[in-house]
């Protein structure tokens, strides 16, 4: 079980495989921050955005976890809009 709670239906492949990515990262705290970020997010993202996504996707869990709860920065060939948005995004769900 993933967890997620959008359907891969509808999706282009890539967007397929990107949701994929993010609820199967390897650590259970990385798959609920980007899965329930992906689950949301994955159909209104640009063609820049996803490319931005997939690039980010590739930081290893321990660093990207740690730029995302803010006890380390993110390397910065890694910043953009969108590392922001998912912040926002888990600061959001955290609170609720």
């Amino acid at each position: 079980m993933t967890g997620s709670t959008r359907s891969s239906g509808g999706l282009d492949d890539r967007r397929k495989r990107l949701l994929f990515r993010c609820w199967h990262r390897g650590t259970r705290e990385m798959d609920l921050i980007l899965g329930r970020f992906a689950d949301a997010a994955i159909t209104d993202l640009s063609d820049a955005e996803l490319a931005q996504f997939e690039h980010l996707i590739e930081v290893p869990d321990p660093d990207l976890y740690a730029a995302l709860t803010g006890d380390r920065p993110l390397a910065a060939e890694y910043q953009s809009a969108l590392f922001d948005r998912i912040k926002a995004f888990r600061a959001v769900e955290r609170d609720q």
